[in-house]
C-alpha cells in the first residue's frame, strides 16, 4: 500500500512539473515555437479523441477531418453571420459533429477493421466535397473571420500567441480528463470488450451498437473542440486545410506513434511527429515537400515491427521491469 501512494505521489510530482513547465514555456521561446507548440497540442488532443474510438474501441477511422472541419466551420458561419461567440459557435460544432457522427456511425455499426476505416474515407470525403460545393460556407474559397478586438470573450489575440498556448493547453488537459475517465469506467471496458469481440461482448450484455455510437460522438465532439480552435487561430478556413485525408492520417499516426488505448499515448506521439513535421517544413521549404511524411512512415513501421504498444507503452513496459 505504501508503495502504492509513493509511485501515485511520485507521478504527481511529475505531472505537475511538466504542467508547470508547459506554462511557462511560451513565454520563453520565440513566435514560432509558440506556433509549433499550438499545432503539436492540437494535434494531441485530436490523437486522444481518436484514441478513444480506435484505441479503446477498436474503430480504427480514417475520417476525423470530417469533424475537425464541421467544427471549424460552424463556429466561423455562427460569427460571421449571427455574430455569436467563437465559444458558442464550439459547443454547436461538437454537437453537430456528434449528430453527423451518430448518423453515419448506426449504418456502419457493424462493420469492423479495414471496412470500418474504408467507410470512414469516403464519409470524409463525401463532406469534404459537399462543403467545397456550398456556396452558403464559401464553397472552395472558404472563410475569412476578421480580425477582432482582443479578448478572451472574443476568442482574439493579435499581439502575442501566448494566451492561444494557454487555450490549446486547458482543451487538451480536459480532452486528458475524459479520456482517462472513459478509459477507467464502465464505458471504458464495454469499449474494450467489443475490440476483443463484438460476439463475446453481446454475451456478457454489452449493447455493442450503442456503445459503438458513443465512442464516436464523443470522439467527434472533441475533434470538433480543436477544429474550432484552429479556426479561431488561423482566422482562414478552406476544405482543402480543415477537412483533407493528410489530417485524418496525422491523427492516427500520433496516436498509433505513442500508443494507442493508452491514455498518454497520443500526446507523446504528437510531441515527437508534429514538431518534426514543422521545423522540417520550415528549414527545407518547397524542396522538402513530402520528406516528413517519408519519415513518418520510417517510424510507424519501425514501431508497428518492434513496439506496437508505440512509444510510451514502450516506456512503460520499461518501467515495469525495473520494478
Amino acid at each position: 500500500m505504501l508503495g502504492r501512494r509513493a509511485i501515485t505521489g511520485k507521478k504527481l510530482i511529475g505531472g505537475g512539473a511538466v504542467l508547470a513547465l508547459l506554462i511557462i514555456l511560451p513565454r520563453l521561446i520565440p513566435p514560432f515555437g509558440q506556433h509549433v507548440m499550438i499545432i503539436t497540442f492540437i494535434f494531441a488532443m485530436c490523437g486522444v479523441a481518436w484514441n478513444i474510438m480506435g484505441g479503446y474501441a477498436g474503430m480504427f477511422s480514417f475520417g476525423q477531418a470530417a469533424f475537425f472541419g464541421i467544427g471549424a466551420y460552424t463556429s466561423s458561419y455562427l460569427l460571421l453571420t449571427f455574430n455569436l461567440s467563437p465559444w458558442i459557435g464550439l459547443v454547436a460544432g461538437g454537437i453537430i459533429s456528434a449528430l453527423v457522427a451518430a448518423a453515419i456511425g448506426y449504418p456502419c455499426s457493424n462493420l469492423r477493421g479495414h471496412y470500418f476505416a474504408i467507410a470512414s474515407i469516403a464519409f470524409a470525403e463525401i463532406v469534404r466535397i459537399f462543403f467545397e460545393n456550398w456556396e452558403m460556407v464559401g464553397a472552395a474559397e472558404g472563410l475569412t473571420i476578421p480580425m477582432r478586438k482582443e479578448s478572451l470573450i472574443n476568442f482574439t489575440f493579435n499581439s502575442t500567441k501566448v494566451p492561444y498556448c494557454y487555450i490549446i493547453l486547458a482543451f487538451l488537459l480536459l480532452a486528458l480528463v475524459v479520456a482517462l475517465l472513459v478509459s477507467t469506467s464502465k464505458m471504458g471496458y464495454y469499449f474494450r470488450a467489443i475490440k476483443e469481440s463484438h460476439e463475446v461482448a453481446q454475451v456478457l450484455g454489452v449493447d455493442v451498437v450503442r456503445y459503438r455510437l458513443y465512442s464516436i460522438m464523443l470522439s467527434a465532439f472533441i475533434t470538433s473542440m480543436a477544429g474550432t480552435f484552429y479556426a479561431q487561430y488561423i482566422l482562414y478556413i478552406d476544405p482543402a486545410s480543415v477537412m483533407v485525408l493528410a489530417i485524418s492520417v496525422q491523427i492516427v499516426l500520433v496516436a498509433m506513434l505513442g500508443g494507442a488505448n493508452t491514455v498518454l499515448g497520443p500526446v507523446v506521439g504528437a510531441v515527437i511527429l508534429v514538431p518534426f513535421s514543422e521545423y522540417a517544413r520550415a528549414w527545407l521549404g518547397y524542396k522538402g515537400t513530402g520528406f516528413d511524411m517519408i519519415i513518418y512512415g520510417a517510424l510507424i513501421t519501425v514501431i508497428s515491427m518492434y513496439q506496437p504498444n508505440g512509444v510510451w507503452g514502450a516506456i512503460t513496459e520499461l518501467v515495469r521491469r525495473e520494478k
